[in-house]
């Protein structure tokens, strides 16, 4: 994937990540896996593939101040947090 192809890969997962949360209780959390699935155009198991950039892309809606990351309920560095982690919006 090209570098302008994967920085317009990212904008659009940020985009469906804050369309997933709006949905959702103020509360909520999503899965990044959420926001691949939602971009992913295929019927298949493709959007697995969306799942680093999902991550990098809840990271920088993290550091705009927008969306907080959590792993077993404590805000963590998706970057550097290894296993599942949850998105949720910011307070």
């Amino acid at each position: 994937m090209a570098d302008e192809e994967q920085q317009r890969t990212v904008r659009h997962l940020e985009r469906a990540i804050l369309e997933l949360l709006e949905r959702r209780r103020p509360e909520a959390t999503i899965c990044p896996s959420d926001a691949a699935r939602a971009v992913y155009e295929g019927d298949d198991d493709g959007w697995r593939a969306l799942m680093e950039p999902a991550r990098r892309a809840a990271g920088r809606l993290a550091a705009a101040g927008k969306v907080t990351v959590t792993q077993r309920g404590r805000q963590v560095d998706p970057a550097t947090a290894r296993g599942p982690v949850r998105i949720r919006r910011a307070r």
